[in-house]
């Protein structure tokens, strides 16, 4: 086993586990997966775990690509994505988290833009040939030299890592295991245009642990996780609650209600991660006779605007957490308290747990000259967002912020002193977990010519949802799908009339 670092890494954070109880259950698949990519599901112990990490880091290596390069991972919520994420950081390599909605078109610009040496993804995901999508972006991208795939049929040039993973290899390259190395490369979208945010394994970390120690995750939890992990929140709530627990993470591919209760019933989770929307219409069922075995749940709210509008937590059996999500700059968690309503966040260092006396400093919450909410802290990155220097002389020139100012309105209470998020950013359309500028949907519908209309509608779950209007929907659609954009915009331009 390597060394363990004084600043751990995620693998280092594994092999601890792995040392202590090798032939506890590590990873379950979700129960559709053959559903969801051809392939039947599977549950790892972390001494099998261990050995087909080992192997694909040795593929990785073997594969020519060297330390510290970027590998592009676009993969369903299944065991082959913490697989891939941990063997990447054996190797030595640095994640570059691809969102499953995303097309030809987002690939090209996230793989150009981080010089990506090499692409992972699925044969299949949901009836979609990702395969067919990550070969087609491949190609338009100098820098790509490997492209590899889980799954059967997959395209002539793609490496299957299902061979790679079933041998016993083991990696040669000697990686020093170190907190500060770069760990993940996630995107997103701001007032100034699209951002690749990179991430230590420290700062990923930090974001885990802000999560699982608000939310009191205790030690060797069966965690079920419902939330995509293709963004530093949704890798962070559950790739390192896991790891911190030393547990069992239980995959669910969002989303199937009826599969999701059998998951957590059949494997007994007491701990779910899902969106906040999810678990309070989880709250409105008998959760003490549906989920008898639940004890935490941690909601994540991608509005976070929506929070304090939110219906009171009524499950007496099981605690709930808040945990707020802006972008990919960072987040913070608040648990309610008995009366199911939200916590109030109030500025300054915010502690896991928070309010606690002597507790851990996650980050610090702080509201900015312009009226907007910042965030400083471990897991932020402010490099990542400062802003363009002016055209001036250096003399005079600003030094850099200690902070990331995620653009959301923000006001103080007077009477409570707390923090009230008022008004996403402007100008960005949020659909889900999917951010856009509000420029680009009227420069998409451009192309789709005169009279078509592409606009973003205020939505209670989702934040927006788009709407599309063309004089023939059919031929808009295929011409969005040509263009490479994903289906959010595509199905935009769904005929409404037709019966569902």
């Amino acid at each position: 086993m390597n060394q363990i670092a004084a600043s751990p890494t995620l693998d280092v954070l594994f092999q601890r586990i792995l040392a202590r109880t090798p032939d506890a259950l590590a990873l379950i698949d979700p129960l559709n997966k053959q559903r969801i990519t051809g392939q039947a599901p599977r549950s790892l112990t972390y001494a099998e775990a261990d050995r087909e990490i080992s192997a694909l880091a040795a593929h990785f290596a073997e594969a020519g690509l060297p330390s510290h390069s970027v590998i592009a991972v676009q993969l369903p919520n299944t065991v082959e994505f913490m697989l891939t994420v941990l063997a990447a950081h054996r190797a030595g390599l640095v994640v570059a988290l691809l969102p499953q909605l995303w097309r030809q078109a987002e690939l090209v610009a996230s793989l150009n833009r981080t010089s990506a040496r090499a692409i992972v993804t699925a044969s299949k995901i949901d009836g979609v040939l990702h395969s067919d999508i990550a070969m087609n972006a491949a190609a338009e991208v100098f820098s790509i030299r490997h492209v590899c795939g889980f799954g059967g049929d997959l395209p002539e040039g793609m490496a299957s890592l299902d061979v790679a993973m079933a041998g016993d290899a083991t990696p040669t390259r000697h990686v020093i295991q170190d907190g500060r190395k770069a760990a993940i490369i996630s995107f997103d979208m701001t007032a100034d245009g699209f951002r690749a945010v990179p991430r230590p394994h420290f700062s990923v970390i930090a974001g885990g642990l802000a999560v699982s120690l608000e939310s009191d995750v205790p030690q060797d939890a069966t965690v079920m996780s419902a939330f995509a992990p293709s963004s530093f929140a949704g890798l962070a709530a559950s790739m390192v609650t896991w790891l911190l627990s030393g547990g069992t993470l239980v995959l669910h591919h969002p989303f199937d209600g009826e599969v999701l209760e059998q998951q957590i019933n059949a494997h007994r989770c007491d701990t779910l991660i899902a969106p906040a929307q999810l678990a309070l219409r989880l709250d409105e069922l008998d959760v003490a006779a549906c989920l008898p075995s639940l004890r935490n749940v941690i909601g994540l709210w991608r509005a976070p605007e929506q929070v304090t509008s939110s219906a009171a937590w009524t499950a007496r059996q099981a605690s709930m957490t808040d945990v707020y999500l802006f972008g990919e700059a960072g987040l913070f968690g608040a648990r309610r308290g008995e009366d199911g309503a939200p916590g109030a966040i109030k500025p300054g260092p915010h502690g896991a747990p928070r309010d606690s006396a002597g507790s851990t400093v996650a980050g610090e919450i702080l509201l900015t000259p312009k009226g907007t909410l910042g965030l400083r802290g471990p897991m932020v990155t402010p490099a990542a967002y400062a802003p363009p220097p002016p055209p001036s002389d250096l003399l005079t020139a600003q030094p850099p912020r200690d902070y990331v100012d995620t653009e959301y309105a923000a006001r103080i209470d007077r009477q409570s002193g707390a923090i009230c998020i008022t008004a996403p950013p402007s100008g960005i359309m949020t659909v889900g977990g999917y951010r856009f500028l509000a420029q680009d949907l009227q420069e998409w519908s451009k192309r789709l010519g005169q009279g078509a209309l592409l606009t973003a509608l205020p939505d209670r779950l989702s934040g927006h949802r788009l709407a599309g209007r063309a004089q023939d929907n059919a031929r808009a659609r295929e011409a969005l799908a040509e263009l490479g954009l994903n289906p959010l915009m595509v199905e935009a331009f769904r005929d409404r009339t037709a019966p569902a």
